[in-house]
């Protein structure tokens, strides 16, 4: 396999490309229709889709694409798998369909059953942010040169919390409720991890569902940077799961909070959640 820094340049360079696809179809009224899952898909959708699927597999001989838009069969070839590429060509149709510039490609490669390679490239907003597992997260805004990015020491009397636009469930409002002076983002799609990976939020909780292509790259981003992703049993989150289903998840920025404290379930296990979480960080 070619080294992570030189893969992570031709998958930023794919990233940029399959945004300008996207850009193509933003804000044009285009035609939206309803996948079985009632979530919306778009020519958007398609255009990056049928891009990526054709260039990633030149990057490493042999290693199967795995994308949100893939056929049912073509997605399962993910179970399993020692290693993947993993794809959602456009994260954040709503908020594309919206018009916020929310949306994000999300590029991982998946090795082992964790996220080795991330990019979440967000082309209306022209930003980008990329991570190889051996050489550090970064964020880019435009033609800029990049800047290393790094998560922050949490200060539980004003943590920042990130919180879906559209899919924020029960578990966020217990967890406010908790804090003393909380503070609240919304972000649409993988920005939302990119928040806490770059020090500006400190906790973002989902426990409502969501698969496997909405947190790798992202998460790839978030534990270069210092942070961690994980289930609610403090455990990493893992890849390559039957279904390509997620359990509830929590990222942090720093391993020393004590974040099961700070929900319904947390209370005495604390201690074994927050080592497991402190674990996931190279």
């Amino acid at each position: 396999m070619k080294p992570l820094d030189s893969l992570l340049a031709q998958c930023r360079g794919l990233a940029l490309q399959a945004g300008a696809a996207i850009m193509g179809f933003y804000r044009r009224n285009g035609a939206v229709t309803l996948k079985s899952d009632a979530s919306p898909l778009t020519g958007a959708d398609c255009a990056s889709h049928d891009f990526l699927v054709r260039h990633l597999p030149g990057l490493i001989a042999s290693v199967p694409v795995i994308s949100e838009e893939s056929p049912e069969p073509g997605r399962r070839a993910g179970e399993g798998q020692g290693r993947f590429w993993l794809v959602d060509p456009l994260d954040g149709t709503k908020e594309f369909v919206k018009g916020t510039g929310e949306f994000t490609v999300n590029i991982a490669l998946i090795e082992g059953g964790r996220p080795i390679l991330g990019v979440v490239h967000a082309p209306a907003l022209d930003l980008t942010y990329f991570a190889a597992s051996n050489g550090g997260a970064w964020r880019q805004q435009s033609a800029q040169v990049p800047v290393p990015i790094a998560t922050r020491r949490a200060d539980f009397s004003g943590l920042t919390v990130v919180a879906s636009k559209d899919h924020a469930g029960p578990m966020v409002a217990a967890l406010l409720s908790r804090l003393p002076r909380p503070a609240l983002q919304s972000m649409g799609s993988s920005l939302k991890f990119c928040l806490v990976a770059e020090g500006r939020a400190d906790v973002y909780l989902r426990d409502l569902p969501t698969m496997e292509w909405d947190t790798a790259a992202a998460q790839c981003v978030v534990e270069t940077a210092g942070g961690a992703v994980c289930s609610l049993d403090g455990r990493p989150l893992r890849y390559g799961k039957p279904g390509l289903r997620n359990p509830a998840i929590i990222t942090i920025g720093d391993a020393r909070l004590d974040w099961p404290a700070l929900l319904p379930e947390g209370g005495g296990v604390a201690g074994r959640h927050r080592e497991a979480a402190a674990s996931a960080i190279p």
